[in-house]
């Protein structure tokens, strides 16, 4: 009888989609669309966009259909049932306690003074997501100490997360409830599903997937990851003691090398031994 099943969560800009500057394999993507196919895997896109672009991001780099999308940076859950989505209430019921009764607009206002902010576009908000671009020559800290403090002083329980968009060279700034991040709402799932954390694979690239990479979770990160997050993740784990957890893929131990969904594939390799069978059989080798 055959039990083994995986909880596969991956990121999606620059981890399986090859959105930044360094090569895809031509056969990564392809590779990575075959392993979501079997019926032991089950699929979560866990992403910084909102539904209508990771609903764009499926069409226009051929990706598998996933089963789950922990979407807006964790301040939304989404489940595909017959080719339809719907939203998990139950998570925002669960999330929005942390923000104490205050709103998006409320809490907008209170950061207008902060100059340096630049309020995202409509479609990029949420009610339990506030999200700003900062210029990369800003201080970070000293800006998100200033809103830590505000945060503190209205009785909210918030999470601010940074990470950056290689491609447009700007900084990402997320206002979320402290329950509302990449790493809490994969934890909502696995439970919800009833896995167990040994079952579960994560892989990310960017400053927003670090809760993950560093929490004890079976984890990767992408080769393409910027030396800075590869540095913060290596002392997250550290830090935790979870530095078995935490697999850096690499380009010269594979044939599709360690970028973007290749390197998602690696982590499989290293932490799911059960699943190398079916990754050789659709062409994932390793060469050593």
């Amino acid at each position: 009888m055959n039990l083994k099943r995986l909880l596969l969560c991956t990121d999606m800009d620059r981890t399986i989609l090859p959105n930044g500057n360094q090569p895809e394999h031509p056969e990564a993507r392809r590779c990575f669309h075959e392993f979501c196919q079997q019926p032991e895997v089950c699929l979560v896109y866990v992403t910084g966009r909102h539904q209508a672009l990771v609903e764009q991001a499926i069409i226009d780099y051929a990706l598998p259909l996933p089963d789950y999308a922990i979407t807006d940076v964790g301040s939304k859950i989404y489940y595909y049932i017959d080719d339809k989505v719907q939203e998990m209430s139950a998570w925002e019921d669960q999330i929005s306690a942390d923000w104490c009764g205050q709103s998006h607009a409320q809490l907008k206002r209170a950061f207008r003074h902060i100059r340096e902010l630049t309020l995202q576009e409509e479609e990029k908000q949420n009610r339990f997501k506030l999200s700003y671009y900062l210029d990369l020559d800003i201080d970070k800290d000293e800006i998100i100490a200033q809103m830590a403090a505000i945060l503190h002083d209205l009785g909210v329980h918030a999470s601010l997360i940074w990470s950056v968009d290689e491609p447009m060279h700007v900084g990402l700034l997320d206002v979320l409830p402290q329950n509302a991040t990449k790493l809490h709402g994969l934890r909502f799932l696995q439970q919800h599903l009833e896995y167990e954390t040994k079952e579960v694979v994560f892989a990310g690239d960017s400053g927003n997937d670090l809760p993950v990479l560093g929490s004890g979770i079976n984890a990767v990160l992408v080769a393409n990851a910027s030396e800075e997050v590869r540095a913060l993740a290596q002392k997250m784990a550290s830090d935790g003691g979870h530095t078995t957890a935490l697999y850096l893929a690499r380009d010269d131990t594979f044939s599709l090398g360690g970028n973007y969904a290749a390197g998602v594939l690696q982590g499989i390799w290293h932490f799911q031994p059960e699943f190398r069978t079916s990754l050789t059989s659709i062409g994932f080798q390793h060469d050593l």
